[in-house]
């Protein structure tokens, strides 16, 4: 192959007249790649112009996003591969054991997704001129590739992102060229374009699929299932090109031939890097642990995952000065990922059958032989029915298969709760997920309890158990337990309307309920809470529950047939008695019968603000409970009129994030009769401050102590090697680290938790218990660890610690997580709690 071949193969692809009635991007767009930032709907109409004149290209919008642009997907292939496109799809199924059948077909599937990150903005223009080359019938070596796969090409999986960044940055760039990097062009305002509409982390959701994006995007993945999946990045622009082979620590579940093709891969890419004097590195920062990322969940689901970094990002726009001084622009980056592209296309046409039988073989053994230490994952489906549900959601989208466990006794696992092997029995309401399944590595990534730390330098976060993140009682058994049959769960029986009972009760006890909740509140029915258990009619309920009453929702009109329709929407089912008198418990016209006032609630964003938590509160209160809620700026916090909010939300900041004006604005709404509610961060702006019962440290002595115990370990690292300051930085901090919290089922924060919930520790804070607060959540003692990566500065420190308390201001209160309880949007089981801290407390 001649020198300089895909970097001139790029040339020519940019450059070229015409073929057929086909325009070059240059043509089409009116402007040289690299020259700006093509908006997404321009990309979506060349996308769809070199379609509707080749047809050998497909296009499939695949879904919408939030801010309806268009999710799309482009296949190339020869015209052969393409004219039996459905066949290859449904034997690439069967090869992996996901339809019954046997392959007739022997073509690999090339999987490329750009811009997942919305202002990592190369990637939708080398997606562009990637798409220009692979589809260019008059280009032999291209074609020549296509004849050995089908190429799948996501020009852009955050849309909205990359128009925010991409629409900011065209207005903000001068005519001529101007790398400064003080230069308003290079300097993104919040939050950037690095996240979808929600402000979510789409490269983090992929196991997940909290977002739209990838709710969409992996129901597609999961008719194509490719062998090999591209993820193209940006990073700083003072780093060079980051490409696989991925680095330490990387998970036990890999095969030899995932790592044996990634090293093909970044060999075959740095040839050409070398010829055209382009710096790269490998093997470094970017690991494979996680399940989330767009590399490590194609690795888990049998492909060729590789993360690609090219240096530059948002910062560089069209073109940034580095630290050495060069320039670096977005043509030079378009080349770097088109290059990348062209070397898979070209690795992947080379090593097709190789991609193919391993496939294949990776399904086959670990159905059959599944390595890891636990072969079966039972989960106890009475244990909350309402997250079960939302469990199974998840797995039927990432197609893992579970059924129902049957009676069995004598059987011996880790009890997630405890983290403790015990005995235990199932039954028929029990879910068994077996790891002798096709999505056998998948299903054991998920619900492994410890996963192998091999570095503990990670690049996110080290657990993220699903029994655990939903808080359910589960069990990991060593050995194999066939499922005993179909899993059918408990059919709703719909609730239906008859003459008005004195009350309708319903269980408070995950997300469904809190959304059932937020509909009522919406339609105005009037809605209360027990402050004590109670039992009526032979009827048991604890603390917290719902009551909608018939007294004070007299004026409702339709009162039965809404709370019943709102119900059966949310598959809640209502009990009813016709007597406010207990059997036990406190009568339905005691004091201690708490209504639920709708709360007028606003979030705190901007500057300062950390995004992503932001996000995810925004997000869960728009698109899980439907309910309304103001955004307001930090920035202005000291001049709001906050009278008109019964409820502040305040995301984890930096430094705490509330300037005095601001502080006062705010403690004198709290006093007033307020509630604020303070995550992670945003701590920072009442621990240790006069006026707060906020303390690091109980006592004196304690502080002291710490002190001291800091000093001689800050000296011990100074003098440790240069090259373990990394290491050593990391000692003091925690990457998801899963702690048991004890709750108080008696205190509105602790209500439906059943006295627990799991935490998932990202931060090294650490707060004393409340001295005339509520110790609402607490760690009790170390042994409430179970697992993930603490350094050895805090592990010891965390027992005897509040996680989730409130005080008293005035007539108001503050509520502290320590914590990010609903982390990414798919920690399930810190939903109910920050629901009570928003509709239970202060009622």
């Amino acid at each position: 192959m001649k020198k300089h071949l895909l970097l001139t193969l790029f040339v020519f692809s940019i450059t070229l007249c015409s073929w057929a009635q086909i325009q070059t991007p240059e043509q089409f767009l009116g402007y040289k790649p690299g020259d700006r930032f093509t908006p997404h709907h321009r990309m979506v109409d060349y996308f769809e112009h070199v379609a509707a004149n080749n047809p050998n290209v497909k296009l499939i919008q695949y879904g919408e996003t939030n801010e309806k642009r268009p999710l799309i997907i482009a296949i190339l292939s020869s015209p052969e591969n393409m004219a039996n496109l459905e066949q290859i799809r449904t034997d690439n199924l069967k090869r992996a054991g996901l339809m019954e059948g046997t392959p007739s077909t022997s073509i690999p599937i090339n999987w490329m997704s750009f811009n997942v990150h919305g202002n990592e903005s190369v990637g939708m223009e080398a997606a562009i001129s990637s798409f220009y080359t692979l589809a260019n019938p008059q280009n032999a070596k291209s074609q020549e590739w296509l004849k050995n796969q089908i190429v799948i090409i996501d020009p852009a999986i955050n849309p909205d992102g990359r128009d925010r960044y991409a629409m900011w940055y065209n207005q903000k760039m001068n005519t001529t060229l101007q790398p400064d990097l003080q230069s308003v062009e290079h300097n993104e305002p919040w939050p950037g374009g690095r996240a979808n509409h929600y402000l979510f982390d789409l490269n983090r959701d992929w196991a997940w699929q909290v977002q739209v994006e990838s709710q969409a995007r992996l129901k597609m993945y999961q008719q194509w299932m490719p062998q090999l999946h591209l993820d193209f990045h940006e990073q700083g622009i003072n780093n060079p090109f980051y490409m696989a082979p991925a680095a330490e620590p990387l998970h036990e579940q890999l095969t030899p031939w995932q790592h044996e093709f990634q090293d093909t891969f970044g060999r075959n890419t740095a040839k050409y890097f070398d010829e055209a004097g382009r710096f790269y590195f490998t093997k470094e920062r970017f690991d494979l642990l996680y399940p989330s990322y767009g590399d490590s969940y194609p690795m888990f689901n049998g492909a060729i995952g590789m993360t690609i970094e090219q240096g530059g990002g948002g910062q560089a726009g069209i073109g940034g000065y580095n630290s050495v001084g060069d320039t670096v622009t977005l043509s030079y980056r378009i080349a770097g990922h088109y290059t990348a592209a062209m070397s898979a296309a070209e690795v992947t046409s080379q090593n097709a059958e190789k991609l193919l039988s391993e496939y294949a073989k990776f399904y086959k053994d670990n159905s059959t032989n599944p390595k890891g230490k636990y072969k079966s994952f039972i989960i106890k489906g009475e244990s909350n029915p309402a997250q079960v549900a939302k469990l199974l959601e998840l797995l039927d989208k990432n197609g893992i298969r579970y059924g129902k466990a049957g009676s069995k006794t004598g059987l011996k696992g880790y009890e997630y709760q405890t983290g403790k092997s015990g005995s235990f029995a199932t039954s028929d309401e029990d879910i068994i997920i077996s790891a002798y399944q096709p999505k056998s590595v998948l299903a054991q990534v998920f619900f492994e309890p410890n996963p192998a730390l091999h570095d503990s330098i990670t690049y996110d976060i080290t657990s993220w158990a699903l029994p655990y993140a939903y808080g359910l009682e589960a069990y990991a058994v060593e050995t194999r337990i066939d499922p005993a049959g179909e899993y059918k769960a408990p059919e709703f029986t719909a609730n239906t309307a008859g003459k008005t009972p004195v009350a309708y009760m319903a269980a408070w006890e995950g997300t469904r309920d809190v959304a059932f909740l937020a509909e009522l509140l919406n339609a105005g029915i009037r809605v209360k809470y027990p402050e004590f258990p109670f039992e009526v009619e032979g009827k048991s309920f604890p603390a917290g529950s719902l009551l909608i009453t018939k007294g004070g929702n007299e004026y409702v009109p339709n009162f039965d047939q809404k709370v019943v329709e709102i119900a059966n929407k949310y598959s809640v089912t209502l009990s009813t008695t016709m007597s406010g008198y207990m059997d036990k418990g406190k009568d339905f016209g005691s004091p201690n019968i708490r209504i639920i006032q709708a709360p007028k609630v606003a979030l705190i964003g901007g500057s300062g603000t950390n995004s992503l938590n932001y996000g995810a509160i925004w997000h869960f209160f728009e698109k899980e409970l439907n309910y309304p809620l103001v955004n307001l700026e930090l920035e202005n916090m000291a001049r709001y009129d906050l009278r008109k909010y019964d409820v502040l939300i305040m995301p984890s900041t930096r430094g705490g994030g509330l300037a005095k004006p601001a502080m006062d604005n705010v403690m004198e709404w709290v006093r007033g009769g307020g509630k604020l509610i303070a995550i992670d961060g945003a701590l920072g702006a009442f621990a240790n401050k006069e006026g707060f019962d906020l303390k690091t440290f109980d006592t004196d002595e304690e502080k002291k102590a710490a002190e001291k115990e800091a000093s001689a370990l800050e000296k011990e690292e100074r003098l440790a090697p240069y090259q373990e300051g990394e290491r050593v930085a990391i000692s003091g901090g925690a990457a998801g680290a899963i702690y048991e919290v004890t709750m108080d089922e008696t205190h509105p924060l602790g209500y439906g938790t059943g006295g627990k919930y799991y935490i998932l520790k990202n931060n090294s804070s650490r707060y004393a218990f409340l001295n005339n607060g509520v110790n609402a959540g607490i760690i009790a003692n170390n042994d409430a660890y179970r697992t993930g990566y603490i350094g050895f500065k805090i592990k010891s420190k965390m027992g005897e610690s509040m996680a989730v308390g409130a005080e008293r201001a005035g007539r108001g209160q503050i509520v502290y997580f320590v914590d990010d309880p609903i982390f990414r949007g798919f920690w399930e089981s810190g939903k109910l709690v920050l629901s009570n801290a928003i509709f239970m407390v202060g009622q």
